[in-house]
Protein backbone atom coordinates (compact mmCIF):
# COMPACT_ATOMS: atom_id res chain seq x y z
CA UNK A 1 0.00 0.00 0.00
CA UNK A 2 1.26 3.14 -1.03
CA UNK A 3 1.62 5.95 1.42
CA UNK A 4 2.60 9.57 1.27
CA UNK A 5 3.46 11.39 4.04
CA UNK A 6 4.02 15.43 4.13
CA UNK A 7 5.54 17.61 6.54
CA UNK A 8 7.71 20.47 6.93
CA UNK A 9 4.76 23.33 7.12
CA UNK A 10 4.53 25.55 9.48
CA UNK A 11 3.64 28.92 10.94
CA UNK A 12 5.59 31.94 9.06
CA UNK A 13 6.45 35.60 8.15
CA UNK A 14 5.47 36.75 5.11
CA UNK A 15 8.76 36.84 3.08
CA UNK A 16 10.55 33.78 4.68
CA UNK A 17 10.80 30.65 3.52
CA UNK A 18 10.18 26.98 3.46
CA UNK A 19 10.73 23.67 2.17
CA UNK A 20 8.04 20.90 2.15
CA UNK A 21 8.86 16.82 1.87
CA UNK A 22 6.50 14.26 0.73
CA UNK A 23 8.05 10.78 1.86
CA UNK A 24 6.74 7.93 0.07
CA UNK A 25 6.76 4.39 1.33
CA UNK A 26 4.88 0.81 0.37
CA UNK A 27 6.76 0.68 -2.75
CA UNK A 28 9.05 1.97 -5.60
CA UNK A 29 8.72 5.47 -7.03
CA UNK A 30 6.97 3.66 -9.81
CA UNK A 31 4.54 6.46 -10.75
CA UNK A 32 4.48 8.97 -13.43
CA UNK A 33 5.40 11.67 -11.14
CA UNK A 34 4.29 13.26 -7.80
CA UNK A 35 2.33 17.15 -7.53
CA UNK A 36 1.93 19.54 -5.10
CA UNK A 37 -1.85 20.57 -4.70
CA UNK A 38 -2.89 23.10 -1.99
CA UNK A 39 -6.63 23.81 -0.96
CA UNK A 40 -6.80 26.95 1.73
CA UNK A 41 -10.30 27.61 3.90
CA UNK A 42 -13.39 28.06 1.54
CA UNK A 43 -11.46 27.61 -1.94
CA UNK A 44 -10.91 25.06 -4.61
CA UNK A 45 -7.97 22.67 -4.63
CA UNK A 46 -4.83 24.42 -6.70
CA UNK A 47 -2.20 22.26 -8.29
CA UNK A 48 1.00 24.00 -7.82
CA UNK A 49 4.05 21.80 -9.34
CA UNK A 50 4.53 18.33 -10.32
CA UNK A 51 8.22 16.13 -11.52
CA UNK A 52 7.82 13.40 -13.51
CA UNK A 53 9.77 10.05 -12.20
CA UNK A 54 11.65 9.04 -15.50
CA UNK A 55 13.02 11.94 -16.48
CA UNK A 56 12.81 14.61 -13.76
CA UNK A 57 11.12 16.91 -16.00
CA UNK A 58 8.99 19.96 -14.15
CA UNK A 59 5.61 21.75 -14.28
CA UNK A 60 4.46 24.51 -12.26
CA UNK A 61 0.99 26.31 -12.45
CA UNK A 62 1.88 30.03 -13.54
CA UNK A 63 0.51 31.29 -10.26
CA UNK A 64 3.55 29.75 -8.77
CA UNK A 65 6.39 30.21 -11.42
CA UNK A 66 9.43 32.06 -10.09
CA UNK A 67 8.87 31.06 -6.24
CA UNK A 68 8.32 27.49 -5.81
CA UNK A 69 10.56 25.00 -6.78
CA UNK A 70 10.08 20.88 -6.83
CA UNK A 71 13.07 18.44 -6.59
CA UNK A 72 13.11 14.82 -5.53
CA UNK A 73 15.57 12.82 -3.85
CA UNK A 74 15.31 9.19 -5.26
CA UNK A 75 17.33 7.49 -3.02
CA UNK A 76 15.32 8.71 -0.11
CA UNK A 77 12.16 8.59 -1.38
CA UNK A 78 11.14 12.07 -1.49
CA UNK A 79 9.94 15.06 -3.31
CA UNK A 80 10.45 18.44 -2.09
CA UNK A 81 8.54 21.84 -2.20
CA UNK A 82 10.17 25.00 -1.87
CA UNK A 83 8.27 28.02 -1.44
CA UNK A 84 10.31 31.31 -1.21
CA UNK A 85 8.84 35.00 -0.62
CA UNK A 86 5.74 33.21 1.35
CA UNK A 87 2.75 35.44 0.73
CA UNK A 88 -0.46 35.67 2.86
CA UNK A 89 -2.50 33.72 -0.08
CA UNK A 90 -0.11 30.70 0.51
CA UNK A 91 -1.42 30.05 2.96
CA UNK A 92 -3.20 26.76 3.12
CA UNK A 93 -2.92 22.92 3.71
CA UNK A 94 -0.49 21.69 1.10
CA UNK A 95 -0.94 18.03 -0.59
CA UNK A 96 1.52 15.53 -2.02
CA UNK A 97 -0.21 12.94 -4.72
CA UNK A 98 1.07 10.80 -7.39
CA UNK A 99 -0.35 10.75 -10.56
CA UNK A 100 0.68 11.88 -14.15
CA UNK A 101 2.10 15.55 -14.02
CA UNK A 102 -0.39 16.50 -16.65
CA UNK A 103 -3.42 16.14 -13.76
CA UNK A 104 -1.68 18.95 -11.54
CA UNK A 105 -2.00 22.47 -13.47
CA UNK A 106 -5.41 23.70 -14.27
CA UNK A 107 -8.23 22.70 -15.30
CA UNK A 108 -7.59 19.48 -13.13
CA UNK A 109 -6.25 20.92 -10.28
CA UNK A 110 -4.97 17.44 -9.07
CA UNK A 111 -8.05 15.91 -9.90
CA UNK A 112 -7.53 11.84 -10.46
CA UNK A 113 -4.12 11.82 -8.57
CA UNK A 114 -4.28 8.45 -7.05
CA UNK A 115 -2.38 8.49 -4.02
CA UNK A 116 -2.54 11.11 -1.62
CA UNK A 117 -1.06 12.03 1.70
CA UNK A 118 -3.08 13.69 4.70
CA UNK A 119 -1.31 17.16 4.00
CA UNK A 120 0.75 19.62 6.06
CA UNK A 121 -0.85 23.14 6.44
CA UNK A 122 1.35 26.80 5.97
CA UNK A 123 0.36 29.54 7.20
CA UNK A 124 1.90 32.85 6.72
CA UNK A 125 1.42 35.39 8.62
CA UNK A 126 2.24 39.33 7.83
Amino acid sequence: QVQLVESGGGQVHSGGSLRLSCAVSGGPLSFEGIGWVRQASGKAREGLACIEMDDDTKRFADSVKGRFTISKDSSKKTVFLQIKNLKSEDTAIYYCATGPCSYVPLPLGGRGMAHWGKGTPVTVSV
